[in-house]
């Protein structure tokens, strides 16, 4: 239970640092934020929990495949804001294309014999 509480207050951490540093300066907020990392930690604890090399290295491929659909939600959200739509439309619809995307993605790579 330690080690939970651990990865929890870890993970915690770093997500309020960013948000704190975002405050001050939001392109460094974002700089951190676009390093890998929770995939890290992920992988890390991953590796901790299991030794299980091959679990990892689908895990990472994986991550690979999902980060793609996720990057036009951060064009559409910017541009949406600028164009005075609110905060938690511009959410749900950054959010609401992302999962779309994935979707696609996975269908996508299934035809190339890629499962997600």
């Amino acid at each position: 239970m330690a080690y939970f509480i651990i990865k929890i207050l870890l993970s915690g951490i770093i997500i309020a640092a960013v948000s704190e540093v975002a405050k001050r300066s939001p392109a460094f907020g974002a700089l951190i934020v676009s390093l890998p990392l929770v995939s890290l930690l992920g992988i890390l604890w991953l590796w901790r929990d299991t030794r299980d090399i091959e679990r990892i290295a689908g895990h990472a491929e994986a991550t690979f495949w999902y980060v793609l659909p996720s990057l036009p939600m951060f064009l559409v959200m910017p541009a949406m804001l600028r164009a005075g739509v609110g905060f938690w439309q511009t959410l749900g619809a950054g959010c609401a294309l992302t999962i779309v995307l994935y979707f696609v993605t996975a269908w996508a790579l299934a035809k190339f014999g890629i499962n997600l």
